[in-house]
């Protein structure tokens, strides 16, 4: 059986190595544009604000191990169209002759792009992305130049927020906007996402929530110097754009069925709606397990565990997808936030009714010398009281209890089944009075 798999990041490395690892019988072919692949994208703000010594662990396995294995991998290779009837990969190397593959099986990991839209001046020199490491390489070498000293950031999601503090932390005047009130919109709720904007604006970041970018102004060399928005005019010698992804549909689009934002719709097995082509990671739906039904929600952990389920069902053993929660973090500036599920603001955008309770305490005994202030927020269906959602913030890493909220979620559990949930006691620890019972208790 020949499986080809187009896209060979943390999705196709996922289910390649399922193929490889599980099953001797497979013949995996791996296609991919770029020259290299498994980088770990999370780091390049930490990287570029020099909190990791260098980027070379930011790769987590290289073309040499999948040949090792027996894969093909074809590397800085353009997948330039498909026959889904004849079953034809059609390719063109960067050096070389263009080739045909024929597949049994066909995994698409291709991933996302870059919302780009196309404002006035966005064609200029000095406004960049955030996606590959090639682009991470551009970022920090503009930084780099002493020339570079206001930095803007478009886009308040978590790779924004991330950059913004990294070029803060190599001395440049940041500013970040922001078509939302606040920052992190998308996964938090205000009064969550309004402690990260108060930590930014402590850290010295300006920040424009609130506020659409209309424009990017040049000099005569054609390189970026300000940023327009609809309240006024803000010096910028370097643009970072990261405003959001869409799903790269371009090779299947005419022949997939798709999701309303384009996305591959998949079923449980990650199978299209043709049934010799899977559709793996950004390019593809996912199953809520919060909203009982497919959505997208584009996160690396959720393309692996995507190309786990395709390898195995292609490999032969019928593995179907549990679903996600969305779980997910961001420790900016000493400050951490995690969530999962649906934040209220989410869960009555798609019109489920839901109630929520908060409860704030330290995270220890206040005897204890080490301490910090925990907020939680839970977030349940009033009708069957399940747990749909909850967000965590603290100076302190409290990311260990969203794993046990997703968890909840995935297994329907209510809000009531929280209130005298055995959770030990330890100074060292905790409170006896713990936040995530009390905050349950708190419930209506």
């Amino acid at each position: 059986m020949k499986t080809v798999i187009v896209g060979a990041n943390h999705a196709g490395i996922a289910a390649a190595n399922t193929l490889l690892d599980t099953y001797p019988d497979q013949d995996v072919v791996m296609i991919d544009r770029n020259t290299n692949l498994s980088y770990l994208g999370c780091g390049t703000a930490l990287w570029v604000g020099r909190q990791i010594d260098s980027v070379d662990k930011l790769f987590y396995t290289n073309k040499d191990a999948f040949e090792a294995k027996g894969a093909q991998v074809f590397m800085e290779t353009e997948v330039t169209s498909i026959d889904f009837d004849a079953h034809l990969v059609s390719c063109r190397p960067r050096t070389g002759a263009d080739f045909t593959i024929k597949y049994d099986k066909l995994v698409l990991a291709t991933g996302s792009l870059p919302i780009a839209p196309k404002l006035p001046g966005h064609d200029l020199a000095g406004i960049n992305f955030l996606k590959l490491f090639q682009e991470g390489q551009e970022v920090d070498r503009q930084i780099s130049d002493d020339s570079v000293e206001d930095v803007a950031v478009v886009g308040a999601g978590y790779i924004g927020v991330e950059i913004a503090e990294a070029a803060k932390r190599r001395g440049k005047n940041v500013r970040i906007f922001d078509i939302a009130p606040t920052s992190l919109a998308s996964y938090y709720d205000p009064e969550f996402a309004a402690l990260m904007d108060e930590r930014l604006a402590q850290g010295g970041i300006e920040c424009h929530f609130g506020e659409a970018v209309c424009a990017y102004m040049g000099d005569e060399t054609g390189h970026v110097r300000s940023i327009t928005t609809e309240q006024g005019s803000y010096p910028a010698d370097l643009v970072v754009n990261a405003i959001g992804f869409i799903p790269n549909n371009a090779l299947g689009r005419d022949h997939l069925e798709l999701f309303d934002n384009g996305a591959y719709l998949v079923d449980r097995h990650q199978q299209t709606s043709d049934p010799d082509v899977y559709a793996i990671g950004d390019c593809a739906t996912v199953y809520s397990n919060a909203l009982h039904a497919t959505t997208y929600i584009a996160l690396a952990t959720n393309a692996v565990r995507s190309g786990i389920v395709a390898g195995h069902n292609i490999g032969g053993t019928p593995l179907e997808s549990i679903g996600v929660q969305g779980s997910n973090a961001i420790s900016v500036m000493g400050l951490n936030l995690c969530s999962t599920g649906l934040s209220v603001r989410a869960a009555e955008k798609a019109g489920l009714e839901v109630l929520y309770t908060d409860f704030e305490d330290l995270q220890r005994p206040a005897f204890m010398r080490e301490n910090a202030q925990v907020k939680i927020r839970i977030v349940y269906e009033r009708g069957s009281r399940r747990v749909v959602g909850a967000q965590l913030a603290s100076e302190y890493d409290v990311s260990m209890a969203i794993h046990m909220f997703s968890l909840a979620i995935e297994e329907g559990v209510t809000i009531d089944k929280l209130k005298l949930l055995d959770i030990f006691f330890l100074p060292h620890f905790n409170q006896p009075y713990n936040y995530i019972t009390m905050a349950a208790l708190g419930a209506e």
